[in-house]
């Protein structure tokens, strides 16, 4: 019986399109740096903010050379780009440019149909929910909570505080040893075959995977190591195969 339910966030509970590479992204992102007192040109900005990105990651592979699978902190990226403009911002302008910055980006963001029926029925059942997601804090609680799904998680870990990424074996153990939790009563629900369902085997933890419009391409489904698969995208089925286990 699976008391702790491990779920990846974009993909699998929420639906997302995003555009960080078109010029009109960068120019709106020029205009969000602008009120926090920095002058960018769309191309000054992008150019700067791929360099910065690019350095953190090198440093964070120099730090932990035996991670295929590293993540950076995006608000030290911001912070640079405002201090090349000669301004020492604060963790709550850094925030506060984070939060823009992804609006900006953000082309769609939905729950997918059944999540929060989903999520309560865990919840009655008293099942443990657990958020293990590559992405970062700045942009993904203020989403959650937005969405209205924060407060059904027992426990949340993001990649960009822990600097290291799904599929990471660490990672996984990381979640495992932060809230002492068995392997063997836990499960990973998630809509890529590598990083959800490749990264939870390697920690010992079963995997039910989702298909979804934005998951990897599977060519053959037999590619997938899953205890379970669904692979029409619907989240209605998912507490159906939890609760099988009861």
């Amino acid at each position: 019986m699976y008391k702790n339910i491990i779920f990846d966030l974009y993909g699998t509970l929420i639906d997302i399109r995003t555009d960080e590479y078109s010029i009109d992204f960068w120019r709106k992102a020029v205009q969000v740096f602008a009120m926090g007192g920095a002058s960018f040109s769309p191309g000054e900005l992008r150019t700067s903010y791929t360099k910065y990105v690019k350095r953190a990651l090198r440093r964070e592979r120099l730090k932990h050379p035996t991670y295929k699978h590293v993540d950076i902190d995006l608000l030290q990226v911001f912070r640079k780009l405002y201090s090349d403009k000669g301004i020492n911002a604060d963790v709550s302008q850094l925030r506060d440019t984070a939060y823009r910055f992804r609006k900006e980006s953000t082309l769609m963001i939905q729950l997918y149909d059944g999540v929060i029926e989903l999520l309560e029925g865990l919840v009655d059942k008293r099942k443990k929910i657990f958020l293990l997601s590559n992405a970062q804090e700045s942009f993904t609680i203020p989403e959650m909570d937005e969405l209205g799904i924060l407060k059904y998680f027992d426990g949340i870990m993001i990649s960009s505080e822990e600097r290291v990424s799904k599929p990471q074996r660490q990672f996984f153990e990381k979640l495992l040893a932060k809230y002492q939790l068995d392997p063997a009563e836990c499960l990973m629900v998630g809509n890529d075959k590598n990083s959800d369902m490749q990264g939870a085997k390697s920690a010992g933890i079963d995997g039910l995977y989702i298909h979804q419009e934005i998951s990897p391409d599977v060519e053959d489904e037999s590619e997938i190591e899953a205890k379970w698969k669904i692979m029409d995208g619907d989240v209605r089925k998912i507490l159906g195969y939890i609760l099988s286990e009861e």
